[in-house]
C-alpha cells in the first residue's frame, strides 16, 4: 500500500495559491480609489463607471450576438458531418476526418490572415456577418469531435431494432441517435461559445470599423494602460462564470441525490 506524502497537501495548496493569486489582485484593485497600481482606498465607483459604460454594454452585446450564433450554426453543421462521416465509407474518410482538425492546430493570426484574405477576395464587407462566419468556422470542429467520438460508442444495434418496429430514418434519429449524441453536442456547444466569447486575434481580422466584441473592446482599453474599471469588469465576468460553475455542480449534486 502506497504511503500518501505529507508534503502533498502543502504543496497543491502553493500550486492553487500561485494559479489564483493575479486573479485575486485583479478583484482587490478593483475595488482601489485610485487608478494607479498604488492602493489608497476603497470604492465602488469603478463598478459604477463599468454599467454606465455603453460602449462596454455594446460590446457585450455583439459578443452574445456571435457567440450564440456562431454557436447554433457550429451546432447544426458539426452535428450533420459528424452524422454523415459516422455513416459512409469512403477511401479518404479518415483524411477528411484528420482535416477537420485543422482550425484548431492552425495558429489563430493564420487563421485571422486567411478569413481576411478570404474575404477580401470576394469582396465581402467587414463587419457583422464576417465575424459570424468565422467564428463559426473555428467553432465547427469542437463540435464535429465531441459528437464523433460520442457516435462511435453508441450499439447501431438500437437504430436498427427502432427501424425494424416501423420508425422511419428520421423518427429513429429522433428518437435513439439524438438523446443519445445530446451530452456530446452541449459540451461541444458550449466549449465552442467559450471559445468565440474569449477570441481576440481572428475577430481583430475579420471585425469592421463599427463592430466590436468583449475582446477587442478590452483589448483597446489595455493599450491606455490598466485601469481599475477593466478590473471591475474582469471581476463581474469570473463571479458569471463561478456561478454557472456553482449552479452545475449543484445540479449534477441534485441529480446524484435523486438517482439514489
Amino acid at each position: 500500500m502506497k504511503k500518501r506524502s505529507k508534503f502533498a497537501p502543502i504543496f497543491v495548496a502553493l500550486i492553487l495559491f500561485l494559479m489564483y493569486l493575479p486573479i485575486l489582485v485583479v478583484i482587490v484593485y478593483s475595488f482601489n480609489e485610485s487608478k494607479y497600481s498604488n492602493w489608497t482606498g476603497f470604492t465602488f465607483d469603478w463598478y459604477d463607471k463599468l454599467f454606465s459604460n455603453k460602449a462596454i454594454g455594446a460590446s457585450v452585446i455583439n459578443s452574445l450576438k456571435v457567440g450564440v450564433t456562431s454557436c447554433l450554426l457550429s451546432i447544426v453543421i458539426g452535428t450533420a458531418g459528424a452524422i454523415g462521416m459516422n455513416k459512409s465509407k469512403f477511401k479518404f474518410k479518415s483524411m477528411l476526418e484528420n482535416l477537420s482538425l485543422v482550425p484548431i492546430m492552425i495558429p489563430e493570426i493564420i487563421l485571422g490572415m486567411a478569413y481576411l484574405a478570404f474575404f477580401t477576395f470576394l469582396d465581402i464587407e467587414l463587419g457583422f456577418t464576417t465575424l459570424i462566419i468565422s467564428h463559426t468556422m473555428f467553432c465547427i470542429p469542437y463540435v464535429f469531435i465531441n459528437v464523433q467520438s460520442r457516435l462511435v460508442g453508441i450499439d447501431p444495434h438500437f437504430v436498427e431494432a427502432a427501424r425494424d418496429m416501423g420508425a422511419s430514418p428520421v423518427r429513429a434519429f429522433f428518437d435513439i441517435t439524438l438523446p443519445l449524441i445530446s451530452p456530446a453536442i452541449i459540451s461541444g456547444a458550449l466549449l465552442a461559445f467559450a471559445m468565440s466569447i474569449d477570441d481576440v486575434v481572428i475577430s481583430y481580422f475579420v471585425t469592421g470599423a463599427t463592430t466590436n466584441t468583449l475582446p477587442l473592446k478590452v483589448f483597446s482599453m489595455l493599450k491606455t494602460g490598466v485601469t481599475p474599471e477593466i478590473n471591475a469588469l474582469c471581476t463581474v465576468m469570473l463571479v458569471i462564470v463561478w456561478t454557472a460553475i456553482g449552479l452545475g455542480l449543484a445540479l449534477k449534486r441534485v441529480r446524484n441525490l435523486q438517482s439514489k
